[in-house]
This record gives structure tokens, C-alpha cells and sequence, in this order.
């Protein structure tokens, strides 16, 4: 009898961390690798936030808080809901953990009992149905294909929804796609949740702030009131304000729900980084400067990438509406021989062979839920994504 947790056979590791760390290993062995799976901005964290978190170090606001997190920090939480949401909440209703991921994690363990489904479009980030599988509950995925723009339907909502269904996980703009969904499109969906008042909403919004081209961000509480007594909404300090590192999440929502989550994380992690969390204060109520630059890098960045992989053979590259990420079908791909032998059989194959080949680290889209295509971050330098591009084009070209 093994001595390790059954519940650990039901989980695999994160292929994101798998390719970064081989990867890394080609790279300790001499060789040029461009690495376009991590899904971090390449930015320093802002000055202001980096000296907001020498002030609280001198001023020795290095101990213990509350386990989920300083009464200043969740209601500047409280604050930016109202203001850039719409939302109402009290501190109540906040809770503050360490990075997004355990937000959402705590939600699960709170709530799931064996036998609980949990709705995730697909494709979808890479945790989401492991965290379901850990909490004890069933991952049940809904395919936004390619050609209805990586987005699912309401009837495809409709048609999931059983009497086991005990969350629907929501995520605009999305890792891994881009896909936004516009208020119209996220109404239809409210729509169809609002008969179902047994299932509730995890709203993942931590790509509010990186939207392109005049998309208009929205969140299911704000779009459909009704559902805000069964909404948990999430989001963070990492991807809008380069604070990856510093492992700050949030989540609003009914208190009775918060309470729980602060319970679990109580005797878990107990409070987030003072430290960070005195950042994290300063990063909301601070200037907004960077996101604006942020957002105007990545969107040049987009373009230059879009254009590029449209140009390889076999891959075709959908125009993502946020987030910091391109989701390319490789149907055209598929079939063909790579220059080693190998037959491209699977998206998976793709990408190993585009490593070991052309040494550019990308994610393949079985990790996500859809096949055949593959993640390209594009929070790099311009010239490093020229590059890896440039390597890809050659790769597509090499096979047969």
C-alpha cells in the first residue's frame, strides 16, 4: 500500500511548471531556448508598489495579520469593486490569500462534498480541474471551440447543468485563449444560471485590466445582480500590476462563504506576506500608470505576434481580445513528419518537437482541454518574440 494520498492519483502536475522546468534543463545544457510558457509579465514591478513594501519593512509591519488579510488592504478591496465594478461589498465579504490560485482553492475545499460537479469551459487554465479533483468533486468540461471564438454557448451552459452541478468556473479574459466575453455574451449565460439557483459562480477576473482594442471587461455579479449572493468574485494583484512573486489574491463574496475560506486558510497557510500585502494596499489606491503602459505593450505585442504565427504553415492564430496570451490551432500540423522522424500525432508532439528542434518552450493544448493547438505567452521582449516566431515559421516549414 503506497504511503501517499489516493487523492493524489487524480491529480497531475502543472504542464506549464513541466515545460518551464525542461526548458531549463535544455538551457543549463548549453542550449538557446526561448521560453513562452510562463504566464508572468516580463515588467519590474512599479516603483511605488516596490517602495511601499521598503516603507512597511522599516516600519516593522512584519509580523502576523489576520489570517486572510489587514483591515486596510480589504477595504481598498471593498473600493475597487465599487469603483471599477459596480459591486457592493464590506470587509466582511474579502477575503486575501496567497496569490489567486488559493482564493479559488479555498472556495473548492469549502464547499465540495463527493459527487459535486464543477462546469469549466474549455479551453481552460491548467489548475482548475485539479483543484476540483483535490477538493473531492468531478471536473466537467464545456468546449468553446475555435470557431465560436473559444467561447461556449448559453445552450451549451444549459446542457451541462445537471442536479450534481455545484459551480461554474468563469474566466474573461481567459488564460489560455484571450477570448473576452462581451456583456451581451456573458447576459445570455447569467441568463441561463438564474435557473438554476442551485448552482454558484467563481468568476476568475484576473485579467481585468489587460483588455485591447476597446473590449469592455465585465464580471457576472455586475452584468446580472441576482447572482450576486452566489458569485464568488476573484482576481488579483499579479498580472494587472507585474506582482507575480508576490503572491497576493482576493475574492469577494456572501459572508457565510468568506467565513469558510477564512477558516480552511486559518489552519493552512494562515495570513498572506505582510509584506506584500502592504504592496498589494498601494498597488489599488496608488497611481495607475503602469497598467496603461502594461496594456499598450501587450497589445503591440499581440499584433506582432498574431501576424507572425498566421504566416507558418499549418497554424492558424484567432485574435485574442486580453490577457497576455495566443491560442493557435495547429489542425494543419497534425499528420505531418517532423525533420527527427516523429509524426506529429498530438499537440503534445508538437511542442516537444518544437523544443528539441527549434528551442522554443510553448505549452501544448491538451494541458488546457482543447486540442490541437498550443499557448504562447507574449509577455517578452519584442525581439525575443520575433525570434521565437521566426523559429516556429522554420519549424512549420520543415514538416512534411
Amino acid at each position: 500500500m503506497s504511503f501517499l494520498a489516493s487523492s493524489l492519483a487524480r491529480v497531475k502536475p502543472s504542464p506549464t511548471i513541466a515545460v518551464t522546468t525542461r526548458a531549463a534543463e535544455l538551457k543549463a545544457q548549453g542550449r538557446n531556448i526561448i521560453g513562452l510558457s510562463a504566464g508572468e509579465p516580463d515588467f519590474d514591478t512599479p516603483e511605488n508598489i516596490r517602495d511601499a513594501a521598503k516603507a512597511a519593512m522599516d516600519a516593522g509591519k512584519t509580523r502576523y495579520t489576520a489570517p486572510d488579510g489587514i483591515a486596510e488592504l480589504k477595504q481598498a478591496i471593498c473600493e475597487k469593486f465599487a469603483r471599477e465594478n459596480g459591486l457592493t461589498y464590506t470587509p466582511s465579504q474579502i477575503s486575501v490569500g496567497t496569490g489567486g490560485k488559493q482564493t479559488l482553492y479555498n472556495a473548492l475545499v469549502a464547499t465540495m462534498n463527493e459527487g459535486d460537479e464543477v462546469l469549466i469551459p474549455a479551453p481552460y487554465w491548467v489548475s482548475y480541474p485539479d483543484m476540483v479533483l483535490l477538493a473531492g468533486g468531478t471536473p466537467v468540461t464545456v468546449a468553446g471551440t475555435a470557431d465560436q471564438g473559444y467561447r461556449i454557448t448559453p445552450e451549451q451552459l444549459e446542457a451541462a447543468i445537471t442536479p450534481k452541478t455545484k459551480w461554474f468556473i468563469f474566466n474573461s479574459p481567459s488564460n489560455p485563449s484571450g477570448a473576452g466575453y462581451s456583456r451581451e455574451q456573458l447576459k445570455a449565460l447569467t441568463d441561463v444560471l438564474l435557473r438554476h439557483p442551485h448552482v454558484w459562480i467563481m468568476s476568475d477576473d484576473m485579467y481585468e485590466h489587460i483588455a485591447f482594442d476597446g473590449f469592455e471587461f465585465s464580471t457576472p455579479a455586475q452584468v446580472e445582480p441576482k447572482l450576486y449572493d452566489r458569485t464568488l468574485t476573484c482576481n488579483g494583484v499579479s498580472k494587472a500590476y507585474a506582482m507575480t512573486g508576490w503572491r497576493i489574491g482576493y475574492a469577494a463574496g456572501p459572508v457565510e462563504l468568506i467565513s469558510a475560506m477564512r477558516k480552511i486558510q486559518s489552519q493552512s497557510t494562515s495570513n498572506p506576506s505582510s509584506i506584500s500585502q502592504w504592496a498589494a494596499l498601494e498597488a489599488l489606491n496608488g497611481p495607475q500608470d503602469y497598467v496603461a503602459m502594461s496594456r499598450e505593450a501587450f497589445q503591440r505585442r499581440r499584433d506582432l505576434v498574431v501576424k507572425m504565427l498566421n504566416d507558418c504553415d499549418g497554424i492558424d492564430c484567432p485574435t485574442p481580445d486580453g490577457a497576455f496570451y495566443v491560442y493557435p490551432s495547429i489542425t494543419g500540423c497534425i499528420g505531418k513528419t517532423a525533420p527527427s522522424g516523429k509524426v506529429i500525432e498530438t499537440d503534445e508532439d508538437f511542442a516537444t518537437e518544437l523544443l528539441d528542434t527549434e528551442g522554443v518552450a510553448i505549452v501544448f493544448g491538451g494541458a488546457f482541454g482543447l486540442s490541437p493547438a498550443f499557448r504562447v505567452s507574449y509577455a517578452a521582449a519584442d525581439e525575443t518574440l520575433v525570434e521565437a516566431c521566426t523559429r516556429i515559421k522554420r519549424f512549420c516549414e520543415a514538416l512534411k
